[in-house]
């Protein structure tokens, strides 16, 4: 049985922890905005297919995109109301080892571009099939930044809802059950927010 092996590199420069500081905005897709994303200059499309394992925090993905495919371990904590997030590449065989220990399963189109100091990406998650079922915008801002920039205009008529930051329902381990995603969708439709 294979093993797992992580490499620390010591430096004696000061490094920081990797913080998370993002918000998303559940948009409604009408089919057309994935196709739209695909055709933007600047803008990279990745499919991922990602696990989640048995012990809280850990994840792997499987990234294709135009430069080939790449496989991530993922840690990811909250500490002391910031979430710390350490990704890694492994190989194929180690992601294909720690597929078998999987718990929820999820697959997403990605479409990624940067805008100054922002990383935005667009979620589509999908049935087996390749139907989209739920979409989400991410903006991911410096650690400093507590209030989120406008949505992208391309992305504005398509904004149903922002997710409370921090809200546990819309994070993509969640949205991996099909049928907790669409009665969020449903609930966002009817009453028009996220709280």
């Amino acid at each position: 049985m294979g093993r797992l092996v992580f490499l620390v590199k010591v430096s004696t420069v000061e490094a920081r922890m990797p913080i998370e500081n993002e918000r998303k905005f559940v948009l409604e897709d009408d089919g057309e905005l994935e196709p739209r994303l695909a055709a933007m200059r600047g803008v990279t499309r990745g499919m991922l297919r990602q696990a989640y394992l048995d012990v809280s925090g850990l994840r792997i993905r499987c990234i294709e995109g135009e430069g080939g495919k790449r496989h991530v371990f993922t840690y990811k904590r909250t500490v002391d109301g910031q979430v710390v997030e350490i990704e890694t590449d492994i190989s194929a065989e180690d992601f294909e080892r720690l597929w078998s220990q999987r718990r929820e399963t999820l697959q997403k189109a990605r479409y990624s571009w940067d805008d100054g100091p922002f990383h935005w990406d667009v979620d589509f998650f999908k049935t087996d099939d390749g139907r989209t079922y739920f979409a989400v915008a991410e903006v991911e801002m410096p650690e400093h930044h507590r209030t989120p920039p406008g949505l992208p205009s391309f992305l504005a008529d398509h904004l149903l809802a922002m997710a409370p930051a921090g809200d546990p329902r819309f994070a993509s381990k969640q949205l991996s059950d099909r049928a907790h995603a669409e009665r969020l969708l449903a609930l966002i439709r009817s009453t028009g927010k996220a709280a």
